[in-house]
């Protein structure tokens, strides 16, 4: 274990490539802009996945859960994600409809830190998003059994053909328990990280129709 401790004090961080200069006095006066551009910039960075957020819930005990997700779409309604409502985060956000997403680009030393309510979509919205889902996404999906206990890997592997089978026969069948929410940001924060630790912090705070901005100490 001294070993391990010593082994994780040592690896670098924020090496390779020179990072990105961030100043927040040129920012836009709301955050999905700023967001837009950032999320862009990893794209042409070829960050790998970086569509991909961690999603923090929370249950009726106030226990908090995290789990990687992909970003749908993203405007000035919210971020948005879906999940199957009988999923442990639709139960949880049935019970407490609020999230924080967390997307980190490494190489760009870059993080955006989003929370706010989180309302779902309508259900002919929520259907175009299964729809547009790859075959054995949409298969995984129909069974509705995510996080239930599993016997083996080869009733998992008979229950995903049988789904698969089903939508073969009917393209356009969709659970009606998937849902696509939105995530209407209260507070936004964006985090660009330095080497000589002298990180800077800009966070946008939702005040009625608009937005206000103000740095936080790293």
């Amino acid at each position: 274990m001294a070993d391990l401790r010593q082994l994780l004090r040592d690896l670098p961080v924020f090496g390779g490539d020179p990072l990105p200069v961030f100043d927040p006095e040129r920012t836009p006066a709301e955050p999905v802009e700023l967001f837009t551009a950032w999320l862009l910039g990893a794209l042409r960075a070829q960050v790998p996945e970086p569509h991909a957020m961690t999603v923090a819930t929370a249950g009726a005990d106030g226990n908090p859960s995290a789990r990687t997700l992909i970003l749908k779409d993203v405007d000035a309604a919210g971020w948005r994600f879906a999940a199957h409502l009988g999923s442990g985060k639709g139960r949880e956000l049935a019970v407490r409809p609020y999230a924080a997403l967390t997307f980190y680009w490494q190489p760009l030393a870059r993080q955006v830190r989003v929370r706010g309510p989180v309302v779902p979509e309508s259900a002919e919205r929520s259907a175009a998003d299964f729809l547009a889902r790859g075959t054995g996404a949409r298969a995984e999906a129909l069974l509705g059994r995510q996080s239930s206990p599993l016997a083996s890997l080869q009733e998992r592997d008979a229950a995903v053909a049988g789904a698969a089978d089903r939508l073969a026969r009917d393209p356009g069948l969709v659970p009606p328990e998937w849902t696509l929410y939105t995530v209407r940001a209260e507070s936004v924060e964006f985090w660009q990280g330095a080497r000589d630790r002298n990180h800077t912090r800009l966070v946008y705070r939702r005040a009625g129709a608009a937005w206000t901005k103000e740095l936080l100490w790293p």
